[in-house]
């Protein structure tokens, strides 16, 4: 059973990918690359639980362990996402620690949580290794929640304290804008309120992750102690790889 758990309690850091393409295709080139770990989109990507699944089995044979950004804070979906096999979730708009403890339930079969049991599906082999998977689920599967609203920042606190919450993902553009600045987290005061969330989580001991648009804000935000950053993405990397190629071509040709 693939799980970035284990790693991540030893402190270590780690770079995943979005993978919004609904395509098996580029999970697996982005799974052969190397990356620790893919976090397939169902909350802004218009994929299904179909899709979901082909891009898992796309990264089977690799060692990258597959992730998913949850629709919504729905106990249903959760359950039908984790069958595909995934080993973690992020779950979005987490505003409270009673949400917290929804999504951390969701991900645990009892008596921790509500998952539903069965053996039949993709993560538990078909059937071929239903306990092995079903000793081990409630220990291995990663769950993260996203801080995206000043509500959450208000309660991060008792979010925080919430068992069997992993780790907290910081989502710059929704905060921002839930804090009046649309699409805008460079504002002095959402920046505050960002440096305030890092804070908290390490001092927490939880994992803290986000997103990078480049390089350069990738060192800083490991050095401040993230442990799981979106490097890139398999749409919007290829969108701006694209851009710059034709302007070259432009640029010497027009």
């Amino acid at each position: 059973m693939k799980n970035i758990k284990d790693v991540l309690l030893e402190g270590k850091k780690t770079a995943g990918a979005w993978v919004q393409a609904l395509s098996p295709v580029t999970a697996e080139i982005l799974a052969n690359a190397g990356f620790d770990w893919l976090m397939i989109d169902m909350e802004h990507a218009p994929g299904g639980f179909d899709t979901t699944m082909a891009q898992v089995q796309a990264m089977d044979a690799t060692k990258a362990v597959p992730l998913v950004r949850t629709p919504w804070n729905d106990t249903v979906a959760i359950k039908k996402i984790l069958d595909t096999g995934v080993m973690g979730v992020l779950v979005p708009y987490v505003n409270t620690a009673e949400e917290a403890l929804q999504a951390v339930q969701a991900c645990k079969y009892p008596p921790e949580g509500v998952r539903g049991v069965a053996g039949s599906p993709k993560a538990a082999g078909y059937g071929q290794n239903v306990m092995e998977y079903l000793k081990a689920a409630n220990d291995k599967i990663l769950v993260l929640t996203a801080v995206e609203t000043a509500e959450a920042v208000a309660n991060l606190d008792e979010i925080l304290k919430v068992p069997g919450l992993d780790g907290v993902f910081i989502g710059p553009m929704d905060l921002a804008t839930s804090m009046g600045y649309l699409g805008n987290p460079a504002q002095p005061e959402v920046k505050a309120a960002i440096s305030e969330v890092e804070a908290k989580v390490v001092a927490s001991g939880k994992v803290l992750a986000s997103l990078a648009g480049n390089w350069e804000q990738a060192k800083q935000k490991y050095e401040k102690g993230y442990q799981m950053l979106m490097l890139m993405s398999d749409t919007v990397s290829l969108a701006a790889l694209a851009t710059q190629t034709v302007k070259e071509f432009k640029d010497a040709y027009p």
